[in-house]
């Protein structure tokens, strides 16, 4: 029987022997920081232990210039081959911004696995860094990363204004703000928002913000009709069709992404609404699909590349400056709405 090489002692494995953070760990092993010498010496001991061979000392197995870009999907309904376009564009940002910075990016996929295995295996590799999909991670997956990721950290696609992480997402307030401020501009009222219950924190804030531009902008709660959908097309086409069946519909609705957006339209047309005559529709990403889409969906663009880029940026200064305790760095981008066919004016809708 074939004998399967042991695996590598990981960092997060000395920390949780010693008792301490992986942080802590790593300053201990690189001299550095206010470490007590009971703490400094618990974490040797470990090392000694476990045998632990620090990623410096270790064989290289990689370019020491490269930067890696971990693409995680979590539950995967959204971080899907109907996004691919999308994700691509961050790639190709943070591909052209690498190569400027003499770094070579990597691409690693992951698809439902434990996000220890995931950190477990940068370990004895030579990434310089890493920037992070975090589109379908959870509070508590990100608190998860800042703690045991042992190389400089950007995350895109997410933004938690609580959390201490460097983070480069889109401006969901300015953005939502641009499509509601359009939508009265074309003498709407009745406002609906189609957001997801999916685990997406873009989702949430594009919620928050809906609720807020609404408010300033002096639109009715009671007009404000709000669903709650499944982020998937075909999951957003049959709910859609559930919760609006035998209800009054609003005069035009802002989605909170153009899959949804998509699957609204289907389900509108089922129930007997036509798209823009009777109800009009704003999607959020401004997919390739969109500009084709019957009506041409009206969708917030998103400076996908730029995000890319900026994020590479951000993460060249983490590695530059060599010093994990810097403060977080959050970088919020704005876009523009790509009008199209889906909205109508509301005094030529036709009754």
């Amino acid at each position: 029987m074939e004998v399967q090489p042991k695996k590598p002692v990981t960092l997060r494995e000395v920390a949780g022997h010693a008792g301490v953070s992986a942080a802590t760990v790593s300053l201990v092993l690189n001299d550095k920081g206010d470490i007590s010498e009971a703490t400094r010496a618990r974490v040797l001991q470990a090392v000694e232990a476990l045998n632990y061979t620090p990623r410096s000392n270790r064989p290289r197995q990689e370019a020491t210039n490269t930067i890696r870009f971990l693409k995680i999907a979590r539950h995967g309904q959204t971080v899907n081959r109907d996004h691919n376009h999308f994700i691509s564009d961050y790639i190709d940002g943070m591909s052209f911004e690498a190569l400027r910075r003499d770094y070579a990016l990597q691409v690693v996929s992951y698809e439902q696995e434990s996000l220890q295995q995931m950190l477990s295996d940068l370990e004895g590799t030579e990434p310089r860094g890493i920037v992070v999909l975090g589109t379908e991670l959870s509070r508590e997956d990100i608190e998860t990363i800042i703690e045991y990721a042992p190389l400089p950290t950007v995350l895109i696609d997410t933004y938690h204004p609580f959390l201490k992480a460097n983070f480069v997402d889109m401006d969901n307030d300015q953005l939502v703000h641009d499509a509601l401020s359009h939508l009265i501009a074309r003498g709407f009222r009745r406002i609906g928002y189609v957001g997801s219950y999916s685990e997406v924190m873009n989702f949430r804030l594009r919620q928050r913000a809906f609720q807020t531009a609404a408010a300033a902008l002096g639109l009715q709660g009671e007009d404000a009709q709000e669903l709650s959908v499944m982020s998937t097309l075909e999951g957003a086409y049959k709910e859609t069709l559930t919760q609006l069946r035998g209800r009054p519909v609003a005069d035009a609705y802002f989605c909170a992404n153009d899959i949804i957006a998509f699957g609204f339209v289907r389900a509108l047309r089922e129930l007997g609404h036509r798209v823009p005559e009777d109800v009009s529709v704003v999607g959020f990403d401004n997919l390739p699909t969109s500009s084709v889409f019957d009506p041409p969906l009206t969708s917030v663009d998103v400076p996908k590349a730029r995000i890319g880029a900026m994020a590479i940026r951000l993460l060249d200064d983490l590695i530059a400056a060599d010093d994990r305790d810097q403060s977080p760095v959050k970088v919020l981008m704005t876009g523009e709405l790509v009008v199209r066919d889906s909205v109508a004016k509301a005094q030529d809708r036709k009754r």
